[in-house]
């Protein structure tokens, strides 16, 4: 599937769309992590949540659960809150 990637992890991908496989949120993650080591850390934290400035969009619909099934076809977008002062 593609995965957009937010500017602040292009970092790890060094491309702003990757292909994604798996067939919840979480394996999506868990595939992303093994070809780009610490990119879920700065998406889930220790307790295995969602950190609260990142969201995940499927197709365009927000989504709070890991568990989510994903289709091959799906486009999942992360999207992280900026901050400043």
């Amino acid at each position: 599937m593609k995965v957009l990637i937010p500017t602040p992890l292009r970092t790890y991908t060094g491309a702003h769309c990757v292909a994604g496989s798996g067939t919840t949120l979480s394996e999506v993650l868990a595939d992303l992590e093994a070809r780009f080591p610490g990119i879920r850390f700065r998406m889930i934290d220790e307790q295995d949540r969602m950190r609260p400035h990142v969201r995940f969009f499927i197709n365009g619909r927000a989504v709070h659960d890991l568990a989510v099934r994903l289709d091959d076809t799906d486009e999942l977008a992360i999207v992280q809150a900026l901050s400043g002062g």
